[in-house]
């Protein structure tokens, strides 16, 4: 049976924010600096308390607040700029969204490539496919899984990515290890993240999750508040000569 995922505290939060955040500008606009200063004030404090609840129960961003995901400003130029996709190249995306990002990738791949894209709610990966199949994308392949235990074999694939996705993750270590072990050696690992989103990891922990899980630093765009960083799956201890 599938689980659905519904609101809670955290996303109710984030959307008085969002509000709060509008509100300030509509009020800034007309002139009323009292107005704006307190919708400031609630959209702050709404901001604070979304970032604490989510930290305390991370989790994915249920299906019926996908439409808050064409508010925010995409880089897939960018995200390819970093990944880097060849033609013929096999990729990975853990929790698509509806797909800003997985129509840029898999358009990159073709001829000859595949991007899987895996999220563990079945409806976001619909969503993805009804876009791709709409722009005439035939090369996605969707699986619904957790990104505890991927579904995928040992060296499975030549890059992976997640885009503002890795905070939702209960263990995020635990998740960093399971996309060393489905990439290939020297394999391209690119995360997002942006802090507006209420589940931002900074890029200092990041950084430190990524090396125990066997990742190595490459370089980043962007500042620390909202980047994309790349780091390259190192090579097993037991083939080091």
């Amino acid at each position: 049976m599938q689980q659905r995922y519904g609101m809670r505290a955290h996303d109710w939060a984030s959307l008085l924010a969002m509000a709060g955040g509008a509100a300030v500008v509509v009020a800034l606009l007309r002139g009323r600096l009292v107005w704006a200063l307190l919708w400031g004030a609630v959209t702050l404090a709404a901001g604070m308390a979304a970032r604490t609840w989510s930290r305390r129960n991370p989790g994915p961003m249920p299906y019926a607040l996908r439409w808050t995901l064409y508010l925010i400003p995409h880089a897939p130029s960018q995200l390819k700029k970093l990944l880097e996709p060849v033609k013929g190249e096999h990729m990975l995306e853990i929790g698509p969204g509806v797909g800003h990002h997985a129509l840029a990738v898999a358009g990159a791949l073709a001829p000859g490539g595949v991007l899987d894209v895996l999220d563990v709610q079945q409806e976001m990966l619909d969503a993805v496919l009804r876009r791709a199949h709409a722009a005439g994308i035939s090369n996605i392949s969707a699986r619904q899984g957790t990104a505890h235990e991927l579904p995928y074999p040992d060296g499975a694939f030549d890059g992976a990515y997640l885009s503002a996705v890795l905070g939702e993750i209960p263990d995020q270590a635990q998740a960093l290890r399971e996309l060393r072990r489905v990439l290939r050696p020297n394999g391209r690992l690119v995360v997002t993240e942006g802090i507006l989103d209420p589940d931002y990891v900074p890029f200092a922990a990041l950084r430190e999750l990524a090396a125990r899980a066997g990742f190595v630093f490459e370089r980043k765009l962007g500042p620390g508040f909202a980047y994309m960083a790349r780091f390259r799956a190192a090579e097993p201890l037991s083939s080091r000569g």
